[in-house]
């Protein structure tokens, strides 16, 4: 059994408004083939919808709790499968406060599954000024490389990215290019990346993308649908060469922002949640997801029940 979390930050259930949503102006082929010819909005039909390859939930970010869900909690509550808005009485983010921290070394998917003999690992990689800038204190981890760093789990490397063992944040390395400064860095196109992730998950393994956030806090739409065409030509690389039977492909996201370009602000919107694979295994994993906290416990108990591969 292998399982890849394709994490979209900052990505909710919108309404099928092509002036302010994104997801219902850009064209996303490879996705609306996915849904079964739908796009990925919230209006227009009963959720969850079981597609061919997909099934199709919607997930609470709000988790009981008033206010906008921000990153960090909601980040942590994926990767825990605790409600840590409840628990701190407060959303909060964007980088884990002192309780936040102390919930990720606590326990989290990344520590569990490598205790228990499975490969887990974040696909991202980062460049030397970042681990720089961590040991300095001059910068704080996300919630997720914080929860990687806490399990004991390297963070891959420029030298990882350049060797094909990890993958930029934006997908392509143009970035790594044009901002970071390594005109030498290996391209790849967004097909090409999306085959990487599927050839890189062994047991469990986690890309993040951030950019989806960043995105909707500039609320340009051009730039917005650009995003969406790259992400849905990974989304289709990744497709080609994933095999349903060997096991899952999760996205989902931690709150609503990139779906209403009318606001700045994080949206209360449920998110995604895209199970691919098939349906025998897609039908087992799904079955008690309704909010963020329940993505944990599912993911840990789909490779609890197959110890034997």
């Amino acid at each position: 059994m292998k399982f890849l979390f394709l994490f979209l930050d900052g990505v909710g259930l919108g309404a099928d408004d092509p002036a302010s949503n994104p997801f219902a102006a850009a064209p996303m082929p490879r996705l609306t083939a996915l849904l079964g010819g739908r796009k990925l909005l919230a209006d227009g039909w009963q959720l969850p919808i079981t597609a061919k390859r997909a099934t199709l939930l919607a997930l609470d970010a709000c988790l009981g709790v008033a206010g906008r869900p921000q990153s960090a909690s909601g980040q942590a509550t994926l990767l825990t499968g605790r409600n840590i808005p409840a628990e701190l009485g407060e959303h909060y983010g964007p980088r884990p406060n002192p309780a936040i921290r102390r919930a990720l070394e606590n326990g989290n998917l990344f520590s569990k599954l490598h205790r228990a003999g499975r490969q887990a690992h974040l696909l991202n990689a980062f460049p030397e000024r970042y681990f720089q800038q961590i040991d300095s204190g001059r910068r704080l981890p996300g919630a997720i490389a914080m929860a990687v760093r806490a399990a004991g789990i390297p963070l891959k490397t420029k030298d990882d990215l350049f060797a094909g063992r990890a993958l930029s944040a934006d997908f392509t390395a143009r970035g790594w290019r044009t901002y970071l400064n390594f005109p030498d860095t290996p391209l790849l196109t967004p097909e090409q990346a999306g085959a990487r992730l599927a050839a890189l998950t062994e047991d469990f393994a986690f890309f993040e993308y951030w950019l989806s956030d960043y995105a909707g806090h500039r609320r340009e739409m051009e730039s917005a649908r650009q995003l969406l065409a790259t992400l849905d030509a990974v989304l289709g690389g990744l497709l080609d060469a994933w095999d349903d039977e060997a096991g899952l492909i999760l996205i989902t996201s931690d709150h609503g922002n990139l779906e209403d370009l009318s606001t700045r602000q994080h949206t209360r919107n449920p998110v995604p949640a895209i199970v691919i694979g098939a349906p025998h295994l897609r039908e087992a994993f799904s079955r008690n997801l309704r909010s963020l906290a329940d993505v944990a416990p599912a993911i840990l108990s789909l490779f609890a029940g197959t110890n034997s591969d």
